[in-house]
Order: C-alpha cells, then structure tokens, then sequence
C-alpha cells in the first residue's frame, strides 16, 4: 500500500470542506452526491453529506452541544453541522478578548466567541479552504459582525502575531492535520501568557487499523487521523502547556458511528473536551 503523504492529506481536505462549503446550507440543496459516492451512503462508506437541510444541521449542531439560541442568532449558513462539540462551551470567554479559532470554516464558533468579547474584543479565524473563507467572509457581512476577520492559512503555520491571542479554540479540526505537533507549538506561540486553549476533537481510544489510517476519505472526514488520548497529552506539554484537562465523552459515540455507517468505528473514537494555559 502507497504511503499517503501530508500533501496528499492536505489536498482531500481543501477539497472535501470546498465542496461542503459550496453545497451544505445551500437554499437549493444539490440534487446529486457531491462529496459522498451516493446519495445514501452503504455501509462501510463515510456519510458525509447527509441532510443538508437547515433543520437538519441544526440538529447535528445540537447533538454536539450547541443551544438552539446558538443556531438561531448566527447567519444562515454559518452552521454547516460539522464539529464534534462546542468549544465556546469551554473558553469561558470574556468581553474584550481576542480569540483564534483554528479551522473556522463558515464562521459558526467565530460569531458566537463575537458575541461573547463583545464590540471591545475581537475574533480572528483561520482556515485553508478559499470556499469556506468566502462563505463565512459572506456570513460576516451579512450578520453585521465588525469584531470577526477570517485570514487564509494552515493552522500549522498561523497567520497571526507572536503573543497576541488570549484563546485559541477549535472543533473538530486539528485531528485532520498531519503535523499535529507543530499546530500545538504554534498555537503556544500566537497565546499570551496567562492564555488558554479550548479545544473539541476527535481522538484514538485505541490504535486504528492500517486500512483506516491509510484511507484519504477517512484521513479528511475527522476518523482517519485521530491521534491517542496519550499522544495529545504528551504533544500539549512538549509545546508548553500546563494545567492540561482532557476529558472524553462517551454520549459522542452515538453520533460517530453514523459518519461511518456500518462499521464499529466507534470503537476506536471519541469526542474530546482539550483544555490547557500557556504560562
């Protein structure tokens, strides 16, 4: 079997989340599969399409643990029912903060840490798929957000000032990166002192199979590259972090094995609450 590279990686997830962007919350949904290889996945294969309905993505939202006050007071369209929990739940944000959000996709978790700093704070998001940028640049507009900007970036190598961020949040996101690592290394680098890290993420109870590890629809739709429990922890204090928290969340098994329906991936996944403080 042929090693699959970080650039290989890379290029299945711009295009999977450029396709997402570009369909899911559509007000005509396609009428053909795009981003899954049928309309109705069978099993074994990765179900990520689905619904594509507002009501439906809503219900995913939920499932993670958003309210419905927070599917109802961003922009259509800024919640594409992805993530794997609610990383705002855990930042315990406060007005005039300045928070990062790795991966930002449409800009859902940027509006919502917007309306926590408040018109004093500011809220800056990253990602690497031009779509999902002018998807949630279009979202900004239209809500009338003045505090939220979204740069173009890989959350490896951030796009932001040294010491400059008081938290760095992300849902779902940092699992599909190849240098995991170095994300943490340089979300240490753009936190001030006394900054922390609020993360939702998938990760490995046990070691996934080759098969699965190898597979780039798995690699880009948050199964393939979830690292140990153990291994997070160990790559959080080698870039610096203290008081780490991470805390697994059975109830997240429900959901996870619909993304690959038919299978036990369950078995080898759970969602994640990831907290930490650079000192």
């Amino acid at each position: 079997m042929a090693t699959t590279t970080h650039d290989d990686i890379r290029a299945a997830v711009r295009a999977r989340y450029g396709t997402i962007a570009e369909t899911r919350g559509a007000a005509t949904p396609p009428t053909e599969a795009t981003c899954c290889g049928s309309p109705a996945p069978a099993a074994g294969s990765l179900a990520c399409c689905g619904d594509p309905t507002s009501t439906a993505l809503d219900a995913k939202a939920h499932a993670y643990g958003y309210s419905a006050a927070d599917t109802t007071t961003v922009p259509e369209g800024a919640n594409l029912g992805l993530g794997c929990g609610n990383p705002i739940a855990l930042a315990s944000l406060r007005p005039g903060e300045t928070v990062l959000d790795l991966g930002s996709g449409a800009g859902f978790d940027c509006f919502l840490a917007a309306r926590a700093v408040g018109e004093s704070g500011r809220v800056i998001g990253v990602d690497m798929t031009h779509a999902m940028l002018q998807k949630a640049r279009q979202n900004a507009i239209q809500g009338g957000y003045t505090n939220v900007e979204f740069r173009l970036g890989e959350i490896e190598h951030l796009p932001v000032a040294d010491a400059s961020v008081d938290v760095v949040i992300s849902n779902c996101v940092i699992n599909l990166s190849p240098a995991k690592a170095q994300v943490f290394r340089d979300a240490f680098r753009v936190l001030k002192a006394g900054g922390r890290l609020a993360v939702s993420d998938v990760v490995a109870t046990a070691p996934l199979p080759e098969t699965i590890r190898q597979d780039l629809a798995a690699l880009s739709s948050c199964v393939a590259g979830a690292a140990l429990l153990e291994d997070v922890e160990q790559m959080l204090r080698a870039a610096g972090f203290t008081a780490i928290r991470m805390q697994p969340k059975d109830a997240s098994k429900t959901f996870i094995r619909e993304w690959v329906p038919g299978t036990a991936i369950e078995d080898y996944l759970v969602s994640a609450t990831i907290e930490a403080v650079k000192p």
